[in-house]
């Protein structure tokens, strides 16, 4: 009688035990199931207007359809991205605060900056999807007569220091890139820094600058007109846009890859469920017609993958563009 009582007694216990932790962890599993039940908000630390704006935009507008909310974008620009990834950083991680960010204002930044970015883009955001790459063409004027990387390199080590590029700035994902080249052909060309990207073009064709690389849809219509000629693509493989152009690694350079991306992140606390619910809601609208056609148009590759992809592309890239920071003495202000 005895030995049945203490077995009654266990029971119950263990009964109670377990309707304490169901208790527990029920608001947790409701708050991941009901989740978003209010709008949601996206930080981009672009301005408005050109492909990370309609991007951002464009996913953002597919995760309202896929939850009934309403999701708004905020363009919040700023140098190297501090002010949109330090407001995301404050944000409550519960999925209610995001933030688009790309390349430029993580792992470049990082490898430009290092202890000086006000911000650890390993540590103080977590990543959720990489959305975009953005093929980068490499272009000359046609005066250089060469149509090929190995034909554009020939004439540079032929004539060091005679010819120049254009870029968006120091430091910029532009300049970084033909340093790169410099860097891994082992050739020598005067940089001209733009304040931004617009004047970069027009002054190539007009042949005031010799080379340049660029996203591939801001060159696509002057080659298409023949002002400007390109010799390859910084991605891994090769465009769907320009199928006919090659690799710079295709030519002879199997180190070389300059590209740019955008991804999607959150607070660094978001909790796992919340990171792969958002993570499967926009794998999903990477897949859908209507985005793939629109991007592309954009020069936009969708990517997608898991969370960890992106943190692992973002190490991979900050360690390239460390280098190339190291060894061509690239000096910026914060």
């Amino acid at each position: 009688m005895f030995a049945g009582t203490r077995t009654s007694v266990s029971h119950s216990a263990v009964a109670a035990l377990a309707a304490a932790v169901i208790m527990a962890l029920a608001p947790a599993v409701a708050g991941a199931q009901a989740y978003p039940n209010r709008p949601v908000r996206v930080i981009s630390n672009y301005t408005p207007g050109g492909t990370t704006d309609f991007v951002a935009r464009a996913l953002a507008q597919k995760l309202a359809e896929a939850t009934g909310q309403t999701v708004t974008v905020e363009n919040k620009p700023s140098a190297n991205g501090v002010v949109g990834t330090q407001e995301t950083i404050r944000a409550r991680p519960d999925g209610y605060t995001l933030l688009f960010s790309t390349s430029g204002h993580t792992s470049v930044s990082k490898a430009l900056l290092t202890d000086r970015l006000p911000f650890d883009p390993f540590k103080d955001i977590a990543p959720i999807m990489l959305a975009v790459t953005i093929t980068q063409l490499l272009v000359v004027h046609p005066s250089l007569g060469v149509k090929t990387v190995p034909e554009f390199v020939k004439l540079m080590k032929a004539n060091p220091g005679k010819y120049s590029y254009g870029s968006a700035g120091t430091g910029s994902p532009n300049h970084l890139g033909v340093e790169l080249l410099k860097y891994t052909a082992g050739f020598e060309m005067l940089h001209v820094p733009y304040k931004g990207g617009a004047q970069t073009v027009p002054d190539l064709v007009a042949g005031r600058i010799q080379f340049m690389l660029n996203a591939m849809v801001a060159l696509a219509p002057f080659v298409k007109s023949g002002k400007i000629i390109p010799i390859g693509v910084g991605t891994a493989k090769r465009s769907p846009a320009m199928p006919d152009v090659p690799t710079v690694a295709e030519q002879g350079y199997p180190d070389y890859e300059s590209s740019t991306w955008y991804g999607m992140f959150a607070p660094p606390a978001l909790p796992r469920d919340l990171v792969m619910k958002l993570n499967g809601i926009f794998n999903d609208a990477l897949k859908q017609p209507d985005i793939i056609k629109s991007f592309m148009a954009q020069g936009a590759e969708p990517a997608g993958g898991t969370p960890e992809d992106l943190a692992k592309m973002m190490r991979s890239e900050y360690e390239r563009w460390r280098k190339v920071v190291v060894a061509a003495k690239i000096e910026v202000d914060e």
